[in-house]
């Protein structure tokens, strides 16, 4: 039997895990990320029946997730090549599996999600160097509990 883990958690046991190129194994970590947010976009569609006498009524019809993340450059790591190597590219090339482990064990697999690089290198002459992206649905993501 499992083990439940409860209460609070630190944001590092959160992991994230991207397919490495021509593979749908989605078991490469991307070395050196430190910050990341999530943010939800969800579709509300709102109407105004008379049978509510003035009240709205509102049904959730579309969902999306963006996660960014803040992590350093580190050549010669896979996972973190890989998405460094998509800073140029456009279209489909873009798109690779993307998996977030939960503390709790639970998955949430984003099938040929959109990478967006938005910072990739840079910097002062003292700084180490950024790889920054958002990692944004494409499609309906595939939700694991935990066993």
């Amino acid at each position: 039997m499992a083990t439940t883990k409860s209460g609070v958690f630190p944001c590092y046991e959160n992991q994230f895990k991207v397919a490495a190129a021509g593979s749908t194994t989605v078991d490469t970590t991307i070395a050196n990320c430190e910050e990341f947010s999530v943010s939800f976009d969800n579709g509300v569609e709102e109407w105004n029946a008379f049978e509510q006498e003035g009240w709205k009524s509102r049904l959730m019809t579309a969902k999306s997730v963006t996660i960014s993340v803040k992590a350093k450059r580190t050549l010669g790591d896979a996972g973190n090549d890989l998405i460094a190597g998509l800073t140029y590219k456009n279209g489909r090339e873009c798109e690779a599996n993307f998996k977030w482990l939960f503390p709790d064990g639970s998955t949430v697999l984003f099938e040929n999600a959109v990478i967006s690089v938005t910072a990739n290198g840079g910097g002062s002459s003292s700084s180490v160097a950024p790889l920054e992206f958002e990692v944004m649905s494409n499609g309906k993501p595939v939700y694991t509990p935990a066993a």
